[in-house]
């Protein structure tokens, strides 16, 4: 066969199989997909046939192991008695909510499987360096055990107040367990998990890479902010565990939340369920003691992940602006939204509401950033009054809905966090806490400058010609 010859086989067979992998993954890819994740991995299998494939091979499937999938069904199993035994309490039953919320609440129960809880004492902390501080002082008041679970815990002058104090609570017998993520944690687990576990803790990563097995999933991420302390208090929110200045160039902003009472169960029950997945260890019913009456504040704990094919977070967002008939004030540092979750904000303004977009003003993400920004206009020209945050770097994730609804967790609102990361939101259907969370989001309107659609359109060529190509591939983000 002569050099043409065989020049000219090779670029058949290339043509040939560029377009079988082009029609053989037209079915596949959406499948069990949202439309915006198939369009954009279509897309990128359109133009780049065996790259795509690969990709897509390595990534492109938002499912956990099945071994996983069974640990958490063998873990509902485990946790029932304690759902029997607690559940029925009239003592924690949640006052009746508003009219409005009801659907809300019902549907929270039905995609998590935890219920809307009274009795709780419910504290919004914006201080980092203060909110690490009382996290430390819960753990050396700890009796019984202490649980950890975050996305970034690093090892450095802030994260060492709450290793010495996880030391101490060892010294006393107090059983401490710590889970981090494998990815967000990387710079840091190599000395970290030693050092946890010479001082006696219980030391875990969470979906740990190992190329060549069916665990090796980098973009599956466990991005949870938990601690729980006694099985009655607990913390969630955006905040790692990690010095705020830790990426250079930025200061984080943070807010979490303390919750004091039943609910803090709640958040026992997801940190359980991790924490079994990765070791095939039960904490334990010791771990979930007859809950304390705190307060008044109900609050929903609701878990989110790729363990659940139900889209739970985006799904309840969605619910709640749909719920809005006076004010919508969303606030996340990353901002790439499925089409349902953009219908439900513009519609908010076609329905008269008021509603605020609050982002940050740095691009600490290229792609991310720049995609982000590609959905700028459209909410622009709906009415969305989109603040950018100048200040600090805006890292808190939250939702108020008229004042009397508040969503504060570690999901970003973006397809990334609802399809693909592990997850946990608390939800307060409580006046006094959306009063609170209110007052944050003006202090965050305060540092921002407000977009305009005016100044948006001026925007150079280059900034919007590289924000419409980020956006081609934003569902794979």
């Amino acid at each position: 066969m002569s050099d043409i010859e065989t020049t000219g086989f090779w670029a058949t067979l290339l043509i040939v199989s560029d377009w079988a992998i082009r029609l053989v993954m037209l079915p596949i890819v959406p499948t069990r997909r949202s439309p915006e994740a198939a369009k954009g991995w279509l897309l990128f299998i359109f133009f780049l046939p065996w790259v795509g494939l690969l990709l897509y091979l390595l990534i492109g499937r938002p499912r956990l192991p099945r071994w996983r999938l069974e640990r958490r069904r063998q873990y509902i199993d485990l946790i029932e008695p304690v759902r029997q035994r607690i559940g029925g309490l009239p003592q924690i039953a949640a006052p009746a909510v508003d009219r409005q919320y009801q659907p809300s609440v019902r549907l929270a129960t039905d995609l998590g499987m935890l219920d809307n809880l009274g009795g709780n004492s419910v504290e919004l902390l914006t201080d980092y360096k203060r909110t690490i501080d009382r996290i430390a002082a819960d753990i050396d008041a700890a009796q019984h055990h202490v649980h950890l679970c975050f996305y970034i815990f690093g090892d450095d002058a802030r994260s060492a107040i709450v290793i010495d104090a996880l030391g101490r609570a060892v010294a006393r017998g107090v059983i401490c367990r710590v889970l981090v993520d494998a990815f967000g944690s990387r710079p840091s687990r190599r000395t970290l998990l030693p050092k946890l576990q010479a001082l006696g803790v219980a030391a875990r990563v969470a979906l740990p890479v190992r190329m060549g097995r069916k665990t090796a999933r980098f973009d599956l991420r466990n991005h949870r902010k938990i601690v729980v302390i006694d099985g009655a208090v607990g913390y969630t929110g955006s905040q790692n565990m990690v010095s705020a200045d830790f990426k250079p160039g930025l200061t984080y902003s943070e807010l979490m939340v303390r919750i004091q009472g039943p609910s803090a169960l709640q958040l026992q029950a997801v940190f359980g369920s991790d924490w079994f997945v990765e070791s095939g260890e039960f904490i334990g019913e010791s771990a979930f003691p007859l809950p304390i009456i705190a307060g008044k504040t109900p609050a929903q704990v609701l878990p989110n992940g790729p363990s659940s094919s139900t889209q739970r977070a985006l799904r309840m967002v969605v619910n709640l602006i749909y719920s809005a008939t006076r004010r919508v004030v969303v606030t996340t540092p990353y901002f790439i939204p499925s089409q349902s979750l953009q219908d439900a904000l513009e519609t908010a303004v076609h329905r008269g509401a008021e509603v605020h977009l609050i982002v940050d003003d740095h691009i600490d993400q290229f792609f991310v950033g720049n995609a982000q920004r590609s959905y700028y206009e459209s909410l622009l020209l709906a009415g969305v009054r989109i603040h950018a945050y100048t200040e600090a770097f805006l890292h808190t994730k939250a939702v108020s809905i008229d004042g009397q609804m508040a969503w504060i967790g570690s999901c970003n609102l973006d397809m990334r966090s609802f399809e693909l990361n592990e997850e946990v939101v608390a939800l307060f259907f409580d006046q006094d806490i959306a009063a609170q969370l209110v007052a944050i989001e003006e202090d965050y309107m305060r540092g921002s400058h407000q977009i305009t659609l005016d100044q948006w359109l001026k925007r150079p060529f280059v900034q919007e010609l590289t924000q419409n190509l980020t956006r081609l591939v934003s569902p794979l983000l």
